[in-house]
Order: C-alpha cells, then sequence, then structure tokens
C-alpha cells in the first residue's frame, strides 16, 4: 500500500493543472534527455534517461484518473537501440492524448520516440540525426551479425512509417548520405527539414504543443459523454 501510495503522489508531483484543477485537463509531462539507458549502466557522469524507469511511469499515467494526457518533451542524443524503442511502442498504445516536442535535438531513437505521440511538433532550431544502427564494443563477423543490424534497421524505420507521414525509401536515403556528418553516414535535418520530411507533424514550441493537447484531450472527454 505504501508503495502504491509513492507512485500515485510521484506522478500527482509531475501534473500540470489547467484552470487550477488537478482533475480538469491535467497532463503529465515526461522528459526524455540525454542517452537512452538500457541494459548497461553508463557513466555517472552521463545524463540518462531510464527505460526501466519510464516504461512503470507510462503504465501508471495510462492508468491514473487525475492525469488526462501526456507531454513528452525530447532533447536526446539516442542510446540504446531497443530500450527506445520499447518506450516509444508504449506511448504509441496509449489511449491517452499524447502530444511529443522536441527541443534541442532528437538522435536517433529519438525519432521513434519522437513519432509515437498522436501529434508531434519541433522547434525551428532543434535537429533530428538520422543514421543507420550500429553497436559499440566486440562484433562477431558474421553474416547473422549484418542480418541482426538490418533487420532492427528495418523494425525502426516500419515504426517511425507507420506513426508518421514519412516515406520509407526517403529515410533509408537519409540514412545512407556520405556527404553531411564527419566520419558517420546519415542526416541532420532542422525543424523545418523534420516536417518537410513528414517525420514531424508540425512546427511549434510549447504553447503549441500543450494547446494540441488540451484540445485532444477535451475531445476525447466529450466523446466518453
Amino acid at each position: 500500500m505504501e508503495k502504491d501510495k509513492d507512485k500515485k503522489e510521484s506522478i500527482e508531483e509531475a501534473l500540470m493543472p489547467r484552470g487550477g484543477s488537478l482533475t480538469v485537463g491535467a497532463v503529465h509531462c515526461l522528459n526524455i534527455i540525454g542517452q537512452i539507458e538500457g541494459h548497461y549502466a553508463l557513466g555517472e557522469s552521463q545524463k540518462t534517461t531510464k527505460y526501466e524507469h519510464v516504461i512503470p511511469l507510462l503504465v501508471d499515467i495510462e492508468e491514473s484518473r487525475e492525469c488526462r494526457g501526456l507531454l513528452v518533451i525530447l532533447n536526446t542524443m539516442g542510446g540504446d537501440v531497443e530500450a527506445g524503442l520499447a518506450i516509444a511502442e508504449m506511448i504509441a498504445s496509449m489511449k491517452k492524448p499524447t502530444v511529443s516536442l522536441v527541443l534541442g535535438g532528437s538522435h536517433s531513437i529519438g525519432v521513434p520516440l519522437a513519432v509515437a505521440a498522436k501529434r508531434s511538433f519541433i522547434v525551428p532550431s532543434a535537429t533530428m540525426t538520422i543514421h543507420p544502427v550500429r553497436i559499440n564494443g566486440l562484433v562477431i563477423g558474421a553474416p547473422q551479425t549484418y542480418n541482426y543490424f538490418r533487420d532492427m534497421q528495418d523494425r525502426i524505420i516500419k515504426f517511425i512509417v507507420d506513426h508518421s507521414r514519412a516515406d520509407a525509401d526517403r529515410l533509408n536515403e537519409l540514412m545512407m548520405k556520405p556527404d553531411e556528418m564527419a566520419n558517420d553516414i546519415g542526416s541532420v535535418l532542422d525543424g523545418h527539414q523534420a516536417v518537410g520530411s513528414g517525420i514531424i507533424d508540425e512546427i511549434g514550441g510549447l504553447d503549441r504543443a500543450l494547446a494540441a493537447l488540451h484540445k485532444m484531450i477535451e475531445e476525447t472527454e466529450e466523446n466518453k459523454r
């Protein structure tokens, strides 16, 4: 019981009430910053988003009667691909209204996280970095390794295409561009380019993201009635 109480209090602390009432249009703000930490812990000096913390929090938000919607703020440099995709799948499967806002950057696995929400926004100065799946450390030089990378990349592309207006061929082209990134391949898109490529829905900051979220909340409440 004490554990459940602590969880409830942690949700209520992060709720942003509208009109002074916690139960009218209240939304939870989820920050995804730094690197997405997966199966291996990163250094203490690094900013991380831990998937084992975020996933149960998303369940609590979905089940909470007080929380009416979710605002996801993204400024991430990528990280663990499987952990990031797991969080994206959780957000995409939520019934409650969800809106994402890219500030600063949304690197690599941050792209699926940005498009996972029902509506996505990006500020003009933000960037989205798109590159192929890679791994640090020992790699076994075998066809199975290549197949694993290819299949994971295909799953990521499919997720992005399924949750945005982006085209799979165009995404592959952006991933494989050899002349835009030093010592790497891929593409860096600013806010307008991300919208033009169909990855993000709209240019906008906090005001437009919250306005869209509150409108979705109002429509959801009306449908329930």
